[in-house]
């Protein structure tokens, strides 16, 4: 008995091994300098453990800095459940690693285009929502928790981001998708304390509608808010007031903007500045403090390549000192 327990542990151990080699084993690029990946919605860990800088973002990668300016990459740290909604091989959105609770959380947009959960003004509805995924390490693996699916099934949902509300509750935020009533919105759950499932439904946050600054035409020429929400990330000024970064569209120039919390919560009301926080052609940004305290926003640069988008990462300045986020130059480390 006691060597068919050991050959057991040691058949365990050796496949757990292969799987994390397999996880690795790709062919690694190093000394990457930031502007030469190509990389939709990048999003920076700065994780004081490991005194190492992780991003991911779009396509479900993950890349390595010790410094900003130069990385290794990417790597593959993601394990589904094959057999779940998300399928064999789903399209992986707009990453974030959270630090909580001694553990690493993995949001992320995940698409099954398999699989149509409505059609609305003759556009199919892929399978698509925001979930959640753990390791006990940085750079994973992330594997799946308890629950299997987060948001309704019926509803497209992206960009999930996490917030700690005032009640002390665990929150995800994420964009209910425009496709199914042409107005997409901002809304937020509640999660589990471990994270590993969402509680109650969805609460409305706002629309897109709302912002004074996105704008778009429709088939017949008249301007009309933009219906699109995408890229959500929350954030606190220096004396304590509650805002969300967030990405829509002024005509056909991807814009980013800002919004606030009247009542210093998740519940709002929200209300929108009237002016975008970025240059033209960048968006999709969230927030995160280097190792010698300096504040920064990534974003990805927006541009139409001979009809095929070319989205690269970016590094801006932010001051929160105050009480509104004030966007400054590139930073270049």
């Amino acid at each position: 008995m006691k060597v068919y327990l050991i050959v057991v542990a040691c058949f365990i151990f050796s496949a757990l091994s292969s799987a994390n080699r397999q996880l690795h084993s790709e062919d690694k690029q190093q000394g990457v300098p930031l502007d030469s990946i190509a990389l939709s919605d990048p999003a920076i860990l700065a994780d004081t453990r490991t005194n190492t800088y992780y991003m991911t973002g779009t396509g479900g990668k993950l890349w390595k800095s010790k410094d900003l300016k130069y990385w290794t990459g990417p790597y593959n740290v993601v394990q589904i459940d094959t057999t779940s909604w998300m399928g064999h091989k789903p399209m992986i959105w707009a990453a974030e690693l959270h630090k909580y609770q001694d553990k690493y959380f993995y949001f992320a947009t995940f698409t099954n285009p398999a699989v149509k959960i409505d059609s609305f003004r003759g556009n199919d509805i892929e399978r698509r929502a925001c979930h959640i995924l753990v390791s006990n390490n940085p750079d994973g693996p992330y594997v799946p928790m308890k629950d299997p699916v987060y948001l309704p099934e019926n509803k497209p949902t992206l960009d999930g981001t996490f917030w700690i509300d005032k009640d002390g509750l665990p929150y995800m935020i994420y964009c209910y998708e425009w496709l199914q009533t042409w107005d997409g919105t901002m809304e937020k759950i509640e999660l589990k304390p471990d994270l590993s499932g969402s509680v109650g439904e969805g609460k409305l946050l706002f629309k897109s509608s709302d912002s004074p600054w996105s704008r778009e035409k429709d088939k017949s020429g008249n301007i009309k808010p933009n219906m699109v929400t995408d890229g959500p990330y929350l954030f606190t000024t220096g004396i304590g007031r509650l805002g969300m970064i967030w990405t829509s569209w002024i005509y056909d120039v991807y814009t980013q903007g800002v919004a606030y919390s009247e009542s210093g919560t998740l519940d709002g009301p929200w209300i929108h500045e009237k002016d975008p926080i970025t240059p033209p052609n960048f968006g999709h940004g969230m927030l995160f403090q280097t190792f010698e305290g300096k504040w920064l926003m990534s974003v990805h640069s927006h541009k139409d390549i001979n009809g095929k988008y070319r989205r690269i990462p970016h590094l801006f300045e932010v001051d929160l000192s105050g009480d509104k986020l004030k966007v400054g130059k590139i930073y270049r480390p």
